[in-house]
């Protein structure tokens, strides 16, 4: 094992950090060296030094001048050798600041490196390695059966990796509870149910006296129920030889002092070093290569302010011949230039069978768009589909819905009238529909400022009901709807799972709609062990889905839902495309996303 250093935490504690204890360490070095600390003094010099102020320079200076080099080092875990950046600052403190570092702190670390080791650990201890191994086997099966979701990592082969990112990491976070909970005690769920809600909390954009007397209430929890490690003999020892799991504790402070973190770590400004110091210094002859280093950075510099200029310019778009032969075909036909957006091939969005969404969107599942801010929008694709019967009943006939014509009329009752049909009122007429039109995608745009936004914190996600995803199986996402606006959390929600995008006019007025499957809530209350909401898909009396037909203004955004898979064994070939047809009940997946553990709560 590597040498331990030395170091102190931000709050002037003292720990030794050992960089043996995982890949994420190495991204600590120079905190290490400009704070850094001696391992199990935290809780003993706080009890020594109650009242005394010992985070100063002018008490490190005081000690040096009196203590020699070794003891600086054995008894107050002061390197003599290093002096701080920030010394010489006359109002600044080191121990202040060093913030949090969520990514490697508390994802990477306490969860991947700690709480996930600690479950395998625990299966062998209490199963044998034949069995536990085969128990794992499931946990991998089951994370491999996870419906798709945009932005969420798939684990095909389970989490059997040879080398981790972060990526990785935070995939395996938002679906490891649902897959786990059946093979663990239950206040080994609860550890980490309590865990996952700390760092869905401190990654929150907006941080609030609530919301940080929660992250407090979150860490207490979790601090009590995670003895059921050390009582099962996975850590024995107890968890004061853990830095990582003693930096959770300092977020409450962190926030307080820095405002929210907010995806704050390390790999931000390392991204930043390696553009502005490491790459020059690769195109440098190594020989005193800060002058060349500088004169790169400039260079740089001016070569992309250039190609902004040229950019807004229009001169790089196509060549000088074909800026010519425009010009001159303009000139000779006597029209006007070229629009840009009929110039050349048809777009990557106009191509395709049906997948395609309103203009803007690119390619990705998911991702951060500018414009107004809107809690919530939902469009329709930009071309419909073309291969499906243009009347209601055949329409019905085709997707296996055959009083889809009465669930059109109860729809356009609902929209021309201020109250809704009440329970067991025979069903209106319909109206009559022209112009019925078919969709395999919709674009849900909505404000999440915790997740990865655009300008005024709004995000764009597609919504897929296709027969053929990517030449593959169907695929039938679920959504969020509105139910109750006045309730918060799931309370004021529907789920639902989309099984086409319809739209027609009716009275001169065009509607868009969706064609849905309702679940419904088991409890009135979230799951106890899991801190997630159950629900069922709904059914008629012929045991038959139960189907309705939502206007697109209804639905707030994507929804993610996991199997409850209880004692199933799922076979080798199980395949993620049939987890939304295969179990009874289902978990929402509130830490799909940091917009969802704000809203399904």
């Amino acid at each position: 094992m590597c040498k331990p250093e030395i170091t102190r935490c931000p709050d002037g504690h003292f720990r030794r950090v050992i960089y043996g204890l995982g890949p994420y360490i190495a991204d600590y070095m120079e905190q290490i060296v400009v704070t850094a600390i001696v391992q199990n003094w935290c809780n003993d010099l706080q009890d020594l030094y109650e009242g005394f102020n010992f985070r100063t320079r002018e008490h490190a200076r005081a000690l040096a001048g009196v203590y020699s080099r070794k003891e600086l080092w054995n008894h107050h875990g002061i390197i003599s050798t290093i002096t701080p950046f920030s010394d010489d600052f006359p109002r600044a403190d080191i121990h202040e600041l060093i913030a949090g570092d969520l990514l490697h702190q508390i994802i990477k670390g306490c969860f991947k490196e700690h709480l996930v080791d600690w479950v395998f650990a625990y299966i062998l201890l209490e199963h044998g390695q034949t069995k536990g191994h085969e128990i794992w086997g499931q946990i991998d099966r089951r994370l491999a059966a996870v419906p798709t979701f945009p932005g969420l990592r798939p684990f095909h082969q389970g989490c059997d990796f040879k080398q981790w990112t972060g990526d990785d990491s935070k995939g395996l976070m938002k679906i490891f509870l649902p897959a786990v909970v059946d093979f663990i005690p239950p206040d080994m769920t609860r550890a980490i149910q309590y865990f996952m809600e700390f760092c869905y909390l401190v990654r929150r954009s907006i941080q609030t006296e609530d919301t940080v007397a929660r992250i407090t209430h979150c860490l207490e929890r979790y601090h009590h129920y995670r003895q059921i490690f050390v009582t099962t003999g996975v850590r024995p020892d107890g968890f004061s030889s853990l830095p990582l799991q003693h930096s959770a504790c300092h977020y409450p402070r962190h926030i307080r002092q820095f405002g929210a973190p907010n995806g704050l770590c390390s790999s931000i400004t390392e991204s930043k070093h390696i553009k502005a110091v490491k790459e020059p210094w690769r195109r440098s002859n190594k020989y005193k290569p800060l002058a060349q280093m500088l004169t790169t950075n400039q260079r740089t510099d001016k070569l992309a302010a250039a190609r902004a200029d040229f950019t807004e310019r229009r001169m790089l778009q196509g060549t000088c011949l074909t800026e010519a032969l425009q010009g001159f075909l303009s000139l000779a036909l006597g029209e006007a230039e070229p629009d840009d957006s009929e110039d050349g091939p048809e777009s990557e969005d106009q191509q395709g069978d049906g997948n395609i969404v309103e203009d803007g969107e690119d390619g990705d599942e998911d991702g951060a768009v500018e414009g107004p801010r809107v809690l919530g929008d939902v469009s329709l694709a930009k071309q419909p589909e073309r291969t499906y019967p243009r009347t209601l009943p055949e329409l019905g006939l085709h997707f296996g819905v055959p009083n889809l014509p009465s669930l059109v009329s109860s729809f356009l009752y609902d929209q021309t009238h201020p109250e809704p049909l009440t329970d067991g009122s025979p069903t209106p007429p319909c109206l009559p529909v022209q112009s019925i039109k078919v969709y395999h995608s919709a674009a849900a745009t909505f404000y999440a400022p915790s997740d990865i936004s655009g300008i005024g914190g709004m995000r764009r996600e597609r919504i897929r009901a296709t027969p053929s995803w990517f030449k593959g199986p169907a695929r039938y996402d679920c959504v969020f709807a509105e139910n109750d606006s006045t309730v918060e959390g799931f309370r004021g929600l529907h789920a639902a799972r989309v099984r086409t995008f319809l739209s027609f006019k009716s009275g001169g007025v065009e509607y868009p709609c969706a064609l849905i499957q309702w679940f419904s809530p088991v409890a009135d209350e979230p799951d106890e062990l899991t801190g997630l909401w159950v629900v069922e898909p709904d059914f008629d009396q012929d045991n038959r889905p139960f189907y309705g037909v939502i206007h697109l203004d209804s639905i707030l955004r994507l929804a993610h839902l996991i199997p409850v898979f209880g004692n199933a064994i799922l076979p080798p070939d199980f395949h993620q495309s049939e987890s939304l047809d295969a179990f009874k009940t289902y978990y929402v997946n509130k830490y799909a996303d940091h917009h969802a553990h704000e809203i399904a709560f």
